[in-house]
């Protein structure tokens, strides 16, 4: 190559060729000024040597410049950023807002949850309360027990009363003993006074409650220790959830918690955050949360809505943190070596800066290294700034090896390992999902019909999919769509603020369990239930 330019610089400086017999002629404007490359506004990885239109969309191909940018900064052409839409915004120091979604269970409190066990050896002669959900109050009799044993005990008892003070010290021991027992006070007292213990003996409620599991049935002989009846108290309820790791760091003990239930439509209860468990489960990597909630609940009209035990609520908590450096999440980009974000360096120069990043919340990111109060990030449209990045450091590789022609409209040999066809096809993948995954909720099997042969297509450019299959009826489609959506979901996690979509999943899908699917924004509409539950789920934090 350096003996080619030395040969054609002599032959302008002498006013005539210098080439060497051995040397075969080159065309002057070749060696001097390589070809530009024509690239798509819309379809980078569409390119040419020469001006013309693009095979996908039609536009008219636009010259890249040939300008080597410095190392982390990627030049645009204004057309280029026109087609793709870049916008910014200004990191600067604000407040991060974080809605924290939860799904529990209201439950009773477990701190006077009441075991109720035989006392003594017998037979249960009659049950006072026999049905699971029966209120009881303490002191009102449970059932009538035939005890040996008991009645041993009571006449012990009775005759040492009876022998005054000669068994004045062994009276207490007696009358302790009888208490352990489960006889009350008030029965001690019409025992002294009968004389003679009872055939029967009748086994009073200690507290009072709701019976929420029953053991014992009449007839059944019982031996000391075993489980007779349950009673729960029910004056205040514990609605209790799981937090994952990740929103830990936004909750805390005080914080209202906004409390809705299928069995109380319409009404929102708030109550504080009382207790965090610091233990956390192994299995599932997440920690209970307490809330005490009084029962009845008294809405703002007036209205008193009885809690029942047990049943399914969501949860949502809304918090703010202090003021932080911060940058929309939009702005934040994961290539799988850490996030990074570009900013506006003017002039279509964008430069990617590495990041280190703290909490996240709803639409903003804090940012603890990286950037500076003032930067200009492109928050729409930075993926595919990334993309045209990738792009012009493999051209100025190319660049700087020997020029190699290439045919007029190609397309990348490996369109897998390009990032920008990429995102056109997770962009195109979203929207199918997204269109059918709607169609579907609204129980519109004519309509998922007509989408299929599109969402079809669109799935055949990422063959490591399930397969799909279009089905003969609406509960058919939906089980093979299940397996289907929440790989997409998957797929498209970690883009989902470039796409602007938000991923749900429903805990009790048909197939999987743990189904999801993509949306354009709320509320959610679950596709695998569609009217029969359409609001089951939750939004993938």
């Amino acid at each position: 190559m350096k003996r080619l330019l030395f040969t054609a610089f002599a032959a302008l400086m002498l006013g005539g060729p210098a080439l060497t017999a051995a040397e075969p002629a080159h065309d002057h404007a070749t060696t001097s000024a390589p070809a530009a490359v024509h690239r798509c506004p819309m379809h980078p990885w569409i390119k040419s040597e020469k001006p013309g239109k693009c095979t996908v969309c039609g536009m008219d191909l636009v010259a890249a410049s040939t300008a080597v940018a410095p190392e982390g900064v990627v030049a645009l052409a204004p057309s280029i950023i026109t087609a793709i839409g870049v916008e910014t915004s200004v990191v600067s120091r604000q407040s991060l807002t974080r809605t924290v979604r939860v799904t529990g269970a209201i439950d009773d409190d477990d701190t006077r949850h009441r075991l109720l066990t035989a006392w003594a050896e017998g037979r249960v002669e009659k049950l006072h309360v026999n049905v699971v959900g029966a209120s009881v109050k303490a002191g009102e009799p449970l059932l009538e027990l035939y005890s040996p044993e008991l009645q041993t005990a009571q006449r012990e008892f009775v005759q040492l009363a009876r022998a005054g003070e000669l068994a004045a010290s062994a009276l207490p021991a007696a009358r302790a003993r009888l208490l352990r027992m489960g006889l009350a006070d008030t029965q001690l007292t019409e025992l002294l006074k009968a004389g003679e213990p009872p055939l029967v003996t009748t086994i009073l409620a200690p507290d009072s409650g709701t019976v929420v599991a029953k053991s014992v049935y009449e007839g059944q002989w019982v031996k000391t220790g075993d489980k007779l009846l349950e009673i729960g108290d029910f004056s205040k309820m514990w609605f209790l959830f799981d937090t994952y790791e990740q929103d830990l760091p936004w909750l805390a003990v005080g914080q209202t918690v906004e409390i809705t239930a299928r069995s109380i439509p319409g009404e929102v209860i708030t109550a504080p955050i009382t207790f965090i468990n610091p233990n956390l489960d192994e299995m599932t990597r997440t920690a209970k949360v307490r809330v005490v909630l009084p029962n009845p609940h008294v809405s703002a009209s007036g209205t008193s809505h009885v809690l029942y035990h047990r049943v399914l609520a969501e949860g949502r908590v809304l918090v703010q943190s202090p003021a932080v450096l911060a940058a929309p999440r939009a702005a934040v980009l994961d290539r799988g070596t850490g996030p990074v974000a570009y900013i506006d360096r003017g002039e279509g120069h964008y430069e990617q800066r590495a990041l280190s990043l703290g909490r996240r919340g709803d639409g903003l990111v804090e940012i603890l290294s990286g950037l500076t109060e003032g930067d200009k990030v492109v928050t729409h449209g930075a993926l595919l700034v990334d993309a045209q990045a990738q792009l012009a450091n493999e051209a100025s590789e190319h660049a700087s090896g020997p020029a190699a022609p290439s045919p007029a409209m190609a397309a990348p040999s490996a369109p897998a390992s390009s990032p920008a066809p990429a995102t056109a096809d997770l962009s195109a993948l979203a929207t199918a999902a997204i269109d059918s995954a709607a169609v579907l909720a609204a129980d519109d099997y004519a309509a998922y019909q007509k989408l299929f042969p599109t969402l079809a297509a669109v799935a055949k450019n990422f063959p490591a999919l399930p397969a799909l299959e279009l089905g003969t009826d609406l509960k058919s489609a939906r089980r093979s769509f299940e397996p289907w959506s929440t790989a997409v979901a998957d797929l498209l996690k970690p883009h989902r603020a470039h796409l602007g979509v938000k991923i749900f999943q429903c805990p009790m899908s048909p197939v999987l369990k743990k189904g999801r699917w993509v949306q354009r924004g709320e509320p959610l509409k679950n596709p695998f239930y569609g009217s029969a539950m359409a609001d089951c789920g939750s939004e993938v934090p």
